[in-house]
């Protein structure tokens, strides 16, 4: 199997070449050039994230370097739970539960992704050929989550550097905390701008020639395959179980900023899947919902909200689901959207909490929130699971007053605390980055 850019002015390559390349030359993200086609059955009865992982994720890797070491690769990357936890009915017919994805060590969704990365990208750089010895620098712009995921799977790796680029006062003080306590080869930089800036940075170095002759980049953002392929797992072992359990397909209401998460899910139902409905749940960053009400696409400067990890104005992986469904009829029929803000944020984390005992992240809200202004037939008539992406022990700063109680700290995350913190300031500009990826070398 080939993966091709959304842009289609690149040449296709093996899913190693598309990992290590990141974004593609044209500066369009990679895609399959076809899907397995998948049924319920070919999973012969396994539902643990490893086996689910192997069965799905071999198309992709067959025939390549890879294909031998997968086995391996999605055990050292699927290595701690996605519990789906089902929830009181509030009204006769409702089908509610939770899919937790933060049992992590950076206790977030995005531990999946990052470590499978990394966990391919080691056994790639390991056997590579000529014995390069060229550290591969990964750059990564994240709004809270993404870079304590990359820096935890990155951390430490003979042959990797990682910059980390988050915007300046506009993660929460405890993900600031997790993407600024590593050293050693990850380095943290807090940029005077928005994530978007972040964003474009990465995406203005990988396209700069110059620079790519001196340097071996690559991307751990969303935008990198090798990011999305490991989470449909988690969306494909999720169904597989609610389907064996109901005979019916399971629908998702996730929670939605730069899309790889979304994108994740839509590609599981595109290979089979039993995937139902799928809602895009956004803060007070409107652009996908009004993209879809409107028709027209229309990017902006990120709105800082209290979901802080879905600030994002112009999301990336918005191409690979306009490259699946390119009329706005198509897009509209494949995904929903709405946009929840603040003040309904903190209102149904204090709400839930009373109703189902729950404590939510900011993120996770967004997503109750989303279905609790569903009717009360589309409740009924789809079972529904909402998508925790983050412990809410990453906000206790928004959480903890609403409530009025501490949340608990897993302790792999309070081990981050008791690290040094290192930052650098950044300019944001291309040069600076530039620079920076100079001065690291």
């Amino acid at each position: 199997m080939t993966f091709a850019s959304t842009r289609g002015a690149a040449p296709p390559l093996t899913l190693p070449e598309a990992l290590v390349q990141g974004l593609a030359p044209d500066g369009g993200l990679y895609v399959p050039t076809g899907w397995p086609e998948l049924k319920p059955e070919d999973f012969g009865g396994v539902l643990d994230l490893p086996a689910v992982a192997e069965r799905l994720l071999a198309p992709f890797a067959a025939g390549t370097v890879l294909e031998r070491s997968m086995p391996d690769i999605v055990r050292e990357a699927f290595d701690f739970p996605a519990p789906r936890i089902p929830l009181p009915a509030t009204a006769a017919g409702e089908r509610l539960s939770v899919l937790e994805l933060f049992h992590g060590p950076t206790a977030a969704f995005k531990d999946f992704g990052a470590r499978f990365l990394a966990a391919c990208l080691a056994r790639l750089r390991a056997g590579s050929a000529g014995g390069d010895v060229q550290p591969l620098h990964i750059l990564v712009a994240t709004s809270g989550d993404t870079g304590g995921a990359v820096a935890a799977a990155f951390h430490g790796r003979p042959g990797f550097r990682v910059s980390v680029l988050f915007p300046k006062g506009l993660v929460s003080p405890t993900q600031e905390r997790q993407l600024t306590c590593w050293g050693g080869n990850v380095r943290s930089y807090a940029v005077a701008g928005t994530f978007d800036d972040c964003q474009r940075m990465v995406k203005e170095a990988f396209l700069d020639p110059a620079l790519a002759a001196r340097h071996a980049l690559s991307s751990a953002n969303s935008i990198n395959l090798g990011r999305l392929l490991p989470q449909a797992v988690y969306y494909a072992a999720t169904s597989l179980g609610h389907l064996r359990t109901t005979g019916s397909p399971l629908s998702f209401i996730i929670p939605s900023g730069n899309l790889g998460n979304a994108a994740a899910c839509i590609w599981a139902r595109r290979m089979g899947l039993p995937i139902g409905e799928v809602i895009l749940a956004h803060n007070a960053n409107r652009t996908v919902p009004e993209l879809l009400e409107s028709g027209m696409y229309a990017p902006r400067t990120s709105v800082a909200t209290i979901a802080s990890a879905m600030d994002v104005g112009n999301p990336s992986n918005l191409e690979r689901l306009r490259q699946m469904h390119p009329a706005i009829d198509s897009l509209r029929a494949a995904v929903r959207a709405m946009s929840v803000d603040d003040d309904a944020i903190r209102a149904r984390i204090v709400a839930d909490h009373a109703r189902f005992g729950q404590v939510w992240c900011p993120h996770t809200a967004v997503a109750a929130e989303a279905w609790s202004r569903l009717s009360p037939e589309e409740r009924h008539t789809h079972a529904w699971c909402l998508v925790a992406t983050a412990s809410p022990a990453k906000f206790p700063e928004v959480v903890e007053p609403l409530l009025r109680m501490k949340v608990p700290v897993p302790a792999a995350l309070a081990e981050l605390f008791d690290r040094p913190s290192s930052v650098a300031p950044l300019a944001a500009s291309f040069a600076a980055l530039r620079d920076a990826i100079e001065d690291a070398a």
